[in-house]
């Protein structure tokens, strides 16, 4: 999974990026402080990963990672060219989901690029950049299908939803408000639009804002209202918190996101939302030689999510062998899991799910 975290210059981007990765990208009070992408590999916290590796003392543990992109700061007019706009649209292309940073706290030292601290501004600022740049697409894609209609009358439908999106652009609306149903949907990769990207707004806050409770924050219910207009997601985080927990062991760690009423730190629940927004799931396999978590998409079957290991486990597939995660840990073994007859033999329909610990089997 790789998440591009963007978002107005000056808002926190870089400094949440280098809390959630460690990967000391520069961080300054001023426009374009990040202009080639940094980029920062995390594992994806996982109990189950960590409890097998207790059962198995394997001699390679490997969770699954997830890359965050810390994209450059975009300004007004960057579907024209301006700051580093074509740079911006160019890297965010690359993203399966974007983490947008909106400035939802006050600060007179930090210098605002608008002057002022106005979040709903600055989400349409970005979201308008990248549905002008869709705009351009979509009017190349209508012209190709209008010429090809002219032999090929099958294609009236498609031609007809691509000039209705476009007039959904035109109203500043991004393309993920658009509905599409499943044949849509497939017309719709033929282009790869911005706006169509999933989206988690990382609404972020002040620490005296956690420590005096999130409702008091008005910002924060804008972003919350917006999102849920989009179909996006939206949560809270304190870029300076985070940086303060990045240091911590994990006992500290706890029981300071306790004190502020937090379950789980921001990579955490980035995370959870980017598995969710993105269809993903964890299936694992494990054993002494080495414990792992595999990330597919949800619905994918025994066959394509054996080719993630390695294509010659598709191509010569016969079975898998599956045993839930809860099923395993309360046998304690997997001698004992196959003595209770835990151990199922799951053909090529089988569609994987999360959790599962899986051995193919395979013949090439």
């Amino acid at each position: 999974m790789k998440l591009g975290m963007v978002g107005l210059p000056n808002v926190g981007k870089s400094t949440l990026f280098n809390a959630l990765t460690n990967a000391g990208a520069q961080s300054a009070n001023y426009p374009f402080c990040t202009i080639e992408p940094n980029v920062g590999i995390v594992s994806v916290p996982d109990k189950r990963l960590e409890k097998l590796r207790d059962m198995y003392s394997p001699e390679k543990f490997t969770p699954a990672t997830l890359e965050f992109v810390d994209i450059a700061g975009l300004v007004r007019g960057a579907s024209k060219g301006e700051g580093l706009g074509n740079k911006f649209l160019a890297d965010i292309r690359e993203v399966d989901a974007i983490v947008h940073v909106v400035r939802c706290f006050e600060d007179d030292n930090i210098i605002h690029v608008d002057g002022a601290i106005d979040p709903k501004r600055d989400i349409e600022t970005i979201d308008l950049e990248l549905i002008l740049s869709d705009i351009e697409l979509i009017e190349r894609r209508i012209d190709r299908l209008k010429k090809a209609l002219k032999g090929d009358k099958t294609l009236a439908a498609q031609t007809e939803y691509i000039e209705a999106l476009k007039a959904h652009l035109e109203e500043g609306l991004p393309a993920r408000s658009f509905p599409a149903d499943e044949e849509q949907r497939e017309w719709l990769k033929e282009t790869p639009l911005l706006s169509l990207k999933p989206v988690i707004y990382a609404a972020n806050l002040s620490e005296a804002d956690f420590s005096a409770g999130l409702d008091s924050n008005e910002r924060l219910t804008e972003v919350t209202n917006i999102a849920k207009a989009q179909g996006a997601a939206v949560f809270p985080i304190c870029a300076r918190l985070e940086e303060d927990i990045a240091d911590m062991d994990e006992a500290d760690k706890e029981m300071f996101l306790a004190d502020l009423g937090l379950e789980q730190s921001g990579l955490d629940r980035i995370i959870k939302e980017g598995y969710s927004l993105l269809g993903l799931i964890s299936y694992l396999t494990a054993g002494p030689q080495e414990v792992r978590a595999w990330t597919i998409k949800r619905g994918t079957k025994a066959p394509q999510a054996a080719g993630k290991i390695h294509s010659d486990f598709e191509k010569g597939f016969i079975r898998a062998e599956v045993v839930s995660y809860d099923e395993l840990i309360e046998c304690g073994s997997m001698n004992t899991a196959k003595e209770k007859g835990l151990v199922r033999s799951e053909g090529k329909d089988y569609v994987m799910r999360d959790g599962d610990i899986v051995l193919f089997r395979f013949n090439v």
